[in-house]
């Protein structure tokens, strides 16, 4: 049986046309549980509030599921996924997905690793490195349907983070916060430069008063030139402008 936080959280996303059995918010749970758990060991997450999880994190992550072109049987890649955000949440909700994390922190792998077991999620693979290697890596450049990141970068070292995964037609899905169109403008550049084009901002307020999510949808529409991403810190220290 649903507790009154589960029944509202299960309401709101339903309101943005997401339908979850009770066994997949009984799974949110025992992630959420998991969550606190590990984050004594390891930072983790700032937000341990049992509400504000839900909301700032699994709710969140699944407003992805909105956004235009967002294929729930897609191959998708996760950069920088720390604790499992945006991914993992809507892995939950679709287990057709193949989903892969990619972070540089061992542990945050390692917990993701332990996390995918715990929860028996198909098709789920966590991996331990830098977006600056495997995007240079043969097998891994320009092989994944859509690839998304959050609170990882601004938006013009994200993009060379990320367009390099994203074979040309698929989508690159950057969650942003209230401040995603001036991020937009400073990114323009870069962005065409990697081979993308922006073709959306959808906004969704987080209920409870939690703030404002800005998708940033972008379509690889011509291959990333070879040089690009530039080696490991290179994108952060030298942002394409």
């Amino acid at each position: 049986m649903l507790d009154e936080l589960q029944l509202r959280f299960k309401e709101h996303v339903a309101a943005l046309g997401i339908e979850i059995g009770e066994e997949a918010i009984h799974r949110f749970e025992q992630y959420y549980e998991m969550l606190i758990e590990w984050n004594q060991r390891m930072n983790l997450t700032a937000i341990t509030e049992r509400e504000e999880v839900y909301f700032k994190h699994f709710y969140d992550s699944l407003t992805l599921m909105t956004a235009n072109h967002f294929c729930r049987d897609a191959r998708m890649l996760d950069v920088g996924a720390g604790a499992g955000f945006p991914g993992v949440p809507v892995h939950l909700v679709c287990q057709e997905l193949s989903l892969t994390v990619l972070d540089s922190l061992g542990k945050r792998i390692s917990f993701l690793e332990e996390l995918g077991k715990h929860l028996s999620l198909p098709r789920f693979y966590p991996v331990h490195g830098r977006a600056e290697d495997f995007g240079q890596k043969e097998e891994w450049r320009e092989a994944y349907d859509q690839v998304t990141a959050r609170a990882v970068a601004k938006l013009n070292v994200l993009s060379e983070y990320c367009l390099p995964f994203v074979r040309v037609g698929g989508w690159f899905f950057a969650l942003k916060g209230p401040e995603a169109e001036t991020e937009v403008r400073e990114a323009e550049k870069a962005i065409v430069k990697l081979g993308g084009a922006v073709r959306e901002l959808k906004r969704t307020e987080i209920p409870g008063g939690y703030g404002t999510r800005t998708i940033v949808v972008i379509e690889k529409v011509q291959q990333t030139p070879k040089n690009f991403p530039r080696k490991a810190g290179t994108p952060s220290r030298k942002p394409l402008v």
